[in-house]
């Protein structure tokens, strides 16, 4: 991953931006040495906000087993019948 300056991103944000687009790579932003933001193309980000809700389904999906929160799949297809009325 490369790292750019704050003042580089402002002074060729242009060229950073068809670089991004082109490589598909993130950008990490420092400002005083520090990290501050990624720069990442917007097909990257939906892609991981897509893994995101994934996962934070799945996390869902697995507390739900641990506190006993399930149907048997005859409970789960009458509450379905219903829904679907």
């Amino acid at each position: 991953m490369r790292t750019e300056l704050v003042t580089t991103l402002k002074r060729q944000a242009t060229e950073l931006l068809a670089e991004l687009e082109r490589d598909r790579e993130p950008i990490l932003i420092t400002q005083h040495g520090l990290p501050t933001a990624y720069l990442v193309d917007v097909d990257s980000f939906e892609a991981m906000q897509q893994r995101v809700r994934l996962l934070e389904g799945i996390a869902r999906g697995e507390r739900a087993v641990d506190e006993e929160r399930t149907l048997t799949h005859d409970q789960a297809r009458t509450r379905l019948k219903r829904w679907l009325k």
